[in-house]
């Protein structure tokens, strides 16, 4: 029953680009005797090149295994002067490609190592966009920005946007250390996007509202009004 509702609920809540706004080259082969999806392979990490974008300084991609067997896209843009970085969770109806020049410009402007990741069936990940998947995939980002490139959990700042803050939330209230969360234009949880609830249902999606209480790091909440 619960794997129905959520396959219902993606339907109302996820809204990839279709066709991707980018494409990806690999880089690096996938190395011989890579285990099966769920097993150590989970850690899996390798470059890609994008294309449909114009090439920068400074910026890396990279295809991450996750613990439920997809294949997502990441995107580092790294600043010589950062002393932070930001794990990016984007917005719907929006993927890499299109998230590119802004996530280059945040990096030099306010001096910040940026990282932000395509959902699982966003862009040129693989795989299909659900609640489970995405806290999946911020976990593999995650794992990447200090396995892979040396970051410590308290220089991260995660922030999420829209249906961003969902796995931002989620991670956030794992992480002991994190330095700060920025929400932009969060949700209270996906059903109170469409009806104005005051319980909490089982079958809701992103309950961020159970959530934000276990969040003990500084948050910036950024909205707007009607």
């Amino acid at each position: 029953m619960g794997g129905v509702t959520s396959s219902v609920a993606a339907k109302f809540a996820f809204f990839p680009p279709d066709p991707p706004s980018y494409g990806v080259v690999d880089e690096e082969p996938p190395p011989p005797g890579v285990a099966p999806a769920g097993s150590d392979a989970a850690a899996l990490s390798r470059r890609v090149l994008m294309t449909g974008v114009l090439w920068r300084e400074g910026v890396e991609a990279r295809r991450l295994r996750t613990r439920r067997g997809t294949e997502i896209i990441a995107m580092y843009v790294g600043c010589p002067k950062a002393s932070l970085t930001v794990l990016y969770s984007h917005g719907n109806a929006a993927d890499l490609g299109k998230m590119y020049e802004l996530f280059i410009e945040f990096s030099a402007r306010l001096h910040v190592n940026i990282m932000g990741y395509d959902y699982s069936g966003y862009g040129r990940s693989s795989g299909k966009a659900s609640e489970a998947n995405t806290f999946a995939d911020i976990e593999s980002a995650y794992k990447c920005l200090v396995e892979v490139y040396g970051t410590r959990e308290e220089d991260i700042v995660l922030y999420g946007q829209s249906v961003g803050s969902g796995p931002t939330v989620d991670l956030a209230a794992h992480l002991h250390h994190i330095r700060a969360v920025v929400l932009h234009s969060p949700i209270l949880s996906g059903l109170r996007v469409m009806y104005s609830v005051k319980k909490t249902y089982w079958f809701d999606i992103y309950k961020n509202i159970e959530k934000i209480p276990l969040v003990k790091c500084p948050v910036l909440v950024i909205h707007g009004y009607k």
